[in-house]
């Protein structure tokens, strides 16, 4: 078999990469990865991505912490049991205000708990066909073809006002 090669166009305006990403799904072309400077609604309507379920996770997170924090307050209220003025030990309002504070706290925690999880970290494929130029102003799309597709790939990048960057997979 041939080796295949990865080819990356480069695009400094977002809506010249969407057009390719629509243009290169009708191709023989793979779509492999693209790469985007700043986060793109247009590329992700246009490649189909599903919504995110961080915020899940940042619900549970707050759900969960509103209640520990409410519990702890109260069980260290009942253990302690002591009456100020005749008040109740376990008063609604003060407890609120920890649990209010616990989940916002808590919430951070699922946040960062589904980031990670969503996002599968740690992902170390795919960095040896990254071109650094994709963290300032160029939108890249990597596409593959076996080594006789090479010059049509690249002259689909081209006329489409793209640069090209061409990566090699033995």
């Amino acid at each position: 078999m041939g080796t295949e090669y990865r080819v990356m166009g480069l695009f400094t305006d977002e809506a010249r990469a969407v057009s390719a990403i629509e243009a290169i799904k009708d191709s023989p072309w793979p779509l492999r990865r693209v790469h985007s400077p700043v986060p793109s609604h247009k590329i992700s309507d246009t490649l189909g991505l599903k919504k995110s379920k961080v915020g899940y996770f940042t619900l549970a997170g707050g759900i969960i912490g509103f209640f520990a924090g409410f519990l702890l307050a109260a069980s260290t209220a009942s253990q302690w049991n002591l009456i100020v003025s005749g008040k109740p030990v376990i008063a609604l309002v003060p407890f609120f205000i920890v649990g209010f504070e616990f989940t916002i706290l808590f919430a951070v925690f699922g946040n960062v708990a589904g980031l990670i999880h969503q996002m599968q970290l740690p992902e170390f494929a795919g960095l040896e066909e990254y071109d650094p130029r994709c963290s300032g102003e160029h939108f890249g799309i990597l596409a593959a073809c076996k080594a006789d597709e090479l010059e049509g790939l690249k002259a689909f990048f081209q006329t489409r006002g793209g640069e090209i960057n061409i990566f090699s997979e033995e």
